[in-house]
């Protein structure tokens, strides 16, 4: 999240208008045309910058402006820092038709660097990526000294193999191949000279000293990227920016069609290969051909980053830029074995002993992500206990590591991404959801998506329902995490959790053994097969329901609610549909009380109803017991009106013969009498201020369906008649206007007229308002000759002569 200050200006940014924005522009054009680029242009550029990269959709800058912003960038004797500008602002405007850059070899690398990086945002809309790639192949192919340094082109290189990979011809590509073996391999061992030096400076005191590992010692291995000094060489610089291009260059150069073996097939491939092949020496590499060298310099690169990894490292930054080595060396081992099965062999034994170093250090634990993932691709031929890595990894990593941002990120991408290689471990992926959710609990915001695209696959019959509970228990997750970082023994040095908030009561709460078991069962690891009422712990817990973490989460859980039912409805047989549409209706009043939440739920659940409902029509017949016990209380009705309001449609559509053979003229009487007492309570006038204000959507919708139920079963008429007469006359009462707004009032008033009408011609009424299945077919609505718009038109002109017929 952002300061204060940033806010500020980033709301400002966003509230510019077009004109003012084309005042600025006029103003920086005449800045740039000046001869001297001051302190002005630059505070002007920036300020441009922030403007244009504010909001979402593009700005339009005037082309004069843009023309003088691709001139500055072309111009030699510009300061680099406006350079850098010019092509951010660029950059934030491609594609645009407007820009008309091309690629100049005369210019330096630096400009190159900054031009390439315009171009290749505009894609490839004129062959831009092709020339870009080229350009830097000529400067690779011409080894002259006075030529562009490759410190700056070799990065364009990489994004233009990941944008345009058939860009590369085959001599092209070999060229690179082999000089990327002698960045990573040949790299000086001798640090960099001095910048400058002073007159007085002597030789001696000017040589260079050796390259040093990250513990201090002196290098007596090939450089790599875990190497230290003060200063680099060119080459040494090389050696960096070759490893970060590596893995995209070996999976862009590697055998045809490799991605599609299937995970068996690989292992049966990698199992017979390992029989009869041993580890190639590195004597014998230098005789390989460039691609086959490349992949056995990149793999003893890895492995000196393995063997570099386990040193101590004297700085805090080092240590951290360890793991993330380690983290990409993996998956370049990963990449090489699957395209050369013979690595495997030599990979495994430092891949155990790794996995066995960082699976007890928590700060190394994104390090074990990869490593999944190698043990996973690669199957039985690994000869890995692969089960105990996965229960490691869901059970241990969420429950411990769930606040970080970063791994949680990583972590649910690693499922999404790993979906087709988990095949029998499927089950322990989706029974470790409640896991899973803790991530989403506490990072909701920028994890939401990523989890939604996850959700199919964790969603299962066996677990939909506790899955459910959990999803609608997320805000009340999120409230206890909070306070387990808060009763954690040792807190970190900057707290993870809202300092502003402070709640002692849900502290106490928290450790008080009487309501372990439900804490306990919040942050079970894995799905237990059972559920709990969390109700307790929403009244213990309701202090925290205005921490913006919680406000978060809350926010987050209608998608991921409709993410679930669109997944859960592809797997529910009819016992899992009616046991969800049970759920849905114990839980509308059971939700933990954040702002805002009950009703942005209430309003899924009320859809979801239907969805089921429809899915499975007769649910209405079979849960008519329930549907009965539900309707028969009015408390918490206002905040329940939509699913009240779904509840009773879904009555009135569906409890016929027509959908169940089995619905009897009992149930309909049943039902008829609950609504009409519901419909009583909702609408008579009382000065008690306990009677729920109703909205009129669910005084229409009892009314509608009232009138359904009393067409099929027509010694009800009568009493519909007569209900449907006094809610006429009671809406133009002064007492029932006070309740309901004017509109709403003559929204139910023109309801009853029309229904009343329609019941008055009952076989007219059973016609209309519950029709056939023919009936509901699309001919019957499509053409006008067919019998359902030649009833409606009848229909119409009879409802508009007894209309006229009956008393004001």
């Amino acid at each position: 999240m952002f300061s204060a200050g940033a806010e500020s200006l980033l709301h400002q940014a966003r509230e510019i208008q077009d004109e003012e924005l084309k005042k600025f522009c006029s103003r920086i054009s005449k800045l740039l045309q000046a001869e001297d680029l001051g302190p002005d242009t630059l505070d002007s550029l920036q300020r441009l910058f922030l403007i244009i990269s504010a909001t979402k959709y593009n700005r339009r800058l005037e082309k004069t402006c843009v023309d003088l912003l691709q001139a500055t960038l072309g111009l030699a004797t510009c300061p680099e820092q406006l350079q850098v500008l010019c092509a951010a602002i660029l950059r934030e405007m491609s594609p645009s038709d407007s820009l008309s850059l091309v690629w100049d070899h005369t210019q330096n690398s630096r400009q190159l660097n900054l031009v390439a990086s315009v171009l290749l945002a505009q894609g490839d809309r004129n062959e831009e990526v092709s020339a870009v790639g080229q350009g830097v192949l000529r400067a690779l192919e011409s080894r002259q000294p006075e030529g562009p340094s490759l410190r700056y082109l070799l990065p364009i290189m990489a994004k233009v193999v990941v944008l345009s990979p058939g860009t590369l011809q085959e001599d092209q590509a070999t060229l690179l191949s082999k000089r990327l073996v002698d960045w990573l391999r040949y790299a000086s061992l001798q640090q960099g000279l001095p910048h400058s030096s002073s007159f007085f400076s002597t030789p001696r005191a000017r040589q260079p000293g050796p390259i040093t590992e990250m513990d201090g010692a002196v290098a007596t291995d090939f450089f790599t990227v875990l190497s230290t000094g003060h200063r680099f060489t060119e080459d040494q610089w090389l050696n960096v920016q070759a490893f970060s291009m590596l893995r995209a260059w070996l999976l862009h150069s590697g055998p045809e069609g490799l991605g599609t073996l299937d995970t068996d097939d690989r292992s049966e491939q990698e199992g017979s290969t390992l029989s009869v092949i041993s580890a190639t020496s590195s004597s014998a590499g230098r005789l390989l051909p460039p691609r086959e060298r490349l992949r056995e310099v990149a793999f003893e690169y890895c492995q000196r980053l393995i063997e570099q990894s386990n040193r101590r490292a004297l700085r805090k930054g080092d240590s951290d830029l360890q793991k993330a080595c380690l983290v990409e060396a993996v998956l370049v081992l990963d990449v090489l074995c699957r395209q050369d099965p013979s690595f495997l062999y030599r990979s495994l034994s430092c891949l155990k002993a790794l996995h066995g170093r960082v699976r007890g250090d928590p700060a190394s634990v994104r390090v074990l992500l990869p490593l999944a993932r190698f043990f996973l691709s690669h199957g039985e031929a690994a000869a890995v206990d692969s089960e105990a890595v996965y229960q490691h990894l869901f059970t241990r990593i969420p429950l411990e590591q769930f606040h970080s941002p970063m791994l949680a990120f990583e972590f649910i991408q690693f499922c999404r991404d790993n979906l087709h290689l988990f095949g029998g471990h499927l089950s322990t992926l989706r029974l470790s959801f409640p896991n899973l959710l803790k991530f989403l609990a506490w990072n909701s915001p920028p994890l939401t998506s990523e989890f939604v695209a996850l959700l199919p696959a964790l969603v299962d019959a066996g677990t939909a329902l506790e899955m459910l509970h959990a999803l609608l228990d997320l805000p009340c997750l999120t409230a206890v995490l909070d306070l387990q970082l808060r009763s954690s023994p040792a807190p970190s040095e900057r707290p993870l959790w809202d300092t502003s908030l402070r709640a002692p009561s849900c502290l106490e709460a928290f450790r008080d053994p009487k309501f372990q078991g439900l804490f306990q069962y919040l942050l079970r690891p894995k799905a237990s097969g059972t559920t709990e009422r969390l109700v307790p712990l929403y009244q213990l817990l309701q202090p925290m329901a205005g921490c913006a973490r919680v406000a978060q989460c809350a926010e987050a859980v209608p998608t991921l609610l409709q993410a679930f039912f669109s997944a859960v409805t592809q797997v529910a047989d009819g016992a899992l549909i009616n046991q969800l549409a049970l759920l849905l209706l114990g839980r509308s009043d059971s939700l933990y009380p954040a702002p805002g939440y009950a009703a942005r739920v209430h309003s899924v659940l009320s859809s979801q109803f239907l969805a089921l409902c429809t899915l499975k029509p007769s649910l209405v017949v079979e849960l008519a017991r329930d549907l009965l016990e539900f309707l028969g209380s009015v408390n918490g009705l206002r905040s329940r009106a939509s699913l009240v309001t779904s509840v009773v449609w879904a009555v009135g559509e569906y409890l016929s013969v027509a959908y169940d053979r089995r619905c009897t003229v009992e149930q309909i009487n049943k039902f008829f009498e609950a609504l009409e007492a519901l419909l009583f309570e909702v609408t008579q006038c009382r000065p008690s201020a306990a009677l729920p204000r109703c909205p009129p959507k669910v005084v229409t919708a009892l009314m509608t369906t009232l009138t359904k139920l009393a067409s099929r079963s027509q010694d009800l008429i009568p009493r519909a008649s007569l209900l449907l007469s006094k809610m006429r006359t009671l809406t133009q009462s002064p007492a029932t206007g006070s309740m309901h707004r004017e509109e709403g009032a003559e929204a139910i008033c023109t309801r009853a007229t029309e229904l009343l009408t329609l019941l008055k011609m009952p076989s007219v009424a059973q016609f209309v308002l519950t029709p056939s299945t023919e009936v509901c077919s699309p001919r019957y609505h499509r053409d006008v000759n067919t019998a359902l718009p030649l009833a409606l038109r009848t229909v119409s002109r009879l409802v508009e002569r007894e209309a006229g017929l009956l008393p004001g």
